[in-house]
């Protein structure tokens, strides 16, 4: 894989010109890309290190006014230089870092053996999502009911794969599938397996449903922002890491 080539192509298809998304509306204000929606982010804006300051507090007094919390998606790769203190003297605190991976989907991820008795499951319905929640909830410690909102308003979009594994008939992970229409990408997020239920392959079996429908949707690659302990998983698998991510968040 051809690495820069790659992110670049990350940057301009699904950052900088990101594909309609159900429940959120993308907006210009001056050089900063806002979108909002249950969850509420900026990941692609256009000023440099003369005017970021006062680029960033607009942003900041507009989500404070609004009362909404915003993530600022920064890549290592993002300039200008010194933003990330600009973001913190503005109020935003950070999130953990994490690495960007990417899977080429010529093939598919080498999950291994996956254990027998673990079914993975496609969400159709709000049985589905019950599930889906009550094991994210386990596997986080987050209820999150705006994301159970939202996922509950797009069950039938097809840019949305939820997914659930089971084992002896007990929900113990799930993650979620983003593959817009006409784009490149798709993406795995949320993948979480409940606590008790670690090290018994349903993580890679996630994956493994994931990517197959990706790959069934014509997506060239896969992607997923990594957290460090599951980013060995994914390299094993043959993920290569291109950057790193930290979210900058502003709360209301």
């Amino acid at each position: 894989m051809d690495g820069p080539a790659v992110l670049a192509l990350y940057d301009a298809r699904m950052r900088a010109d990101p594909p309609t998304e159900i429940g959120v509306a993308s907006q210009w204000s001056g050089p900063v890309l806002r979108r909002r929606g249950e969850r509420s982010f900026i990941e692609h804006w256009t000023f440099d290190s003369t005017t970021a300051r006062s680029a960033v507090a607009a942003e900041a007094a507009y989500f404070r006014d609004a009362g909404v919390d915003v993530e600022w998606r920064v890549f290592s790769h993002d300039g200008p230089p010194g933003l990330e203190a600009v973001l913190a003297d503005a109020g935003f605190a950070p999130d953990p870092t994490e690495t960007f991976m990417v899977f080429d989907l010529a093939a598919l991820p080498d999950v291994g053996v996956i254990p027998q008795g673990v079914v993975v499951r496609r969400v159709t319905d709000v049985d589905g999502l019950r599930d889906a929640m009550a094991v994210r909830a386990e596997a986080f410690g987050d209820a999150n009911p705006g994301l159970a909102r939202e996922l509950a308003a797009r069950l039938a979009d097809s840019a949305l794969a939820l997914f659930v594994a089971y084992a002896d008939g007990r929900p113990l992970a799930s993650g979620r599938l983003e593959a817009p229409e006409d784009r490149p990408f798709a993406g795995l997020y949320g993948g979480g397996v409940a606590p008790d239920a670690r090290g018994r392959g349903l993580y890679r079996a996630l994956v493994a449903a994931r990517a197959a429908e990706a790959r069934r949707q014509g997506r060239q690659y896969l992607s997923v922002d990594a957290a460090d302990t599951s980013r060995p998983l994914l390299e094993r698998m043959g993920f290569q890491a291109l950057a790193t991510v930290r979210g900058w968040t502003l709360r209301s």
